[in-house]
């Protein structure tokens, strides 16, 4: 009996220590560290910044457009900028805000190769998940974590003060990143969003 017991003991142990290190577990920690630090990471990208003011957006993206480097995206509901250089192969990316109080709390970016196409592995949104993270990782830095989604297979997730970083595929042609102001988010439902609801949460629904 006393023999059950220690086997019971060092099961439950070893379940709260295999816990801890989950990815799930590791983000929350990573999370409440960053949020009670104070420190902010506003800039996003092309000059954008979380607390943006929707009117000051528009003008930026206007001037944007007048020197070439922006356009129209997808159904004229985006801005597109064209990649060239920065990843393996040219890609598009598209992006539009979502404000808060009138101020950008949340960026969604869109990212797809030219040229793709079902059988043109190099292509694929596999590779494209990957070259994304390696360019964020020039940019924001390092400390992605690795995640499990039930529905979209494999995310990253970086958090840097109140920035959040999420990469992850919608399907073999799209991957997305999802820039979020978490001291805006917080007390909301900690979730990774992105126009039409597509996906459902990252990171509420990481596997243990």
């Amino acid at each position: 009996m006393k023999t059950r017991t220690n086997w019971l003991l060092i099961l439950l142990i070893s379940g709260f220590i295999i816990s801890g290190c989950s990815p799930r577990a590791k983000y929350e920690r990573r999370l409440k560290h960053e949020l009670a630090s104070g420190v902010r990471y506003d800039s996003l990208f092309l000059g954008l910044y979380f607390g943006m003011p929707e009117k000051d957006f528009y003008v930026h993206c206007w001037n944007l457009n007048h020197k070439g480097l922006l356009k129209q995206g997808e159904s004229n509901t985006t801005a597109e900028y064209q990649l060239k250089d920065e990843l393996k192969h040219p890609a598009v990316m598209d992006f539009y805000p979502k404000f808060n109080q009138g101020k950008i709390s949340e960026m969604p970016v869109s990212f797809k190769y030219k040229g793709w196409a079902p059988w043109n592995k190099a292509l694929s949104s596999d590779n494209l998940q990957i070259e994304v993270q390696k360019w964020y990782e020039k940019v924001y830095g390092g400390g992605f974590i690795k995640v499990k989604h039930p529905l979209h297979g494999i995310a990253y997730v970086k958090i840097d003060g109140n920035r959040r970083i999420s990469i992850f595929k919608e399907n073999d042609l799209r991957v997305w990143a999802v820039f979020t102001d978490m001291s805006v988010k917080k007390g909301w439902n900690d979730s990774v969003s992105k126009p039409e609801n597509i996906t459902s949460d990252t990171t509420s629904s990481l596997k243990k």
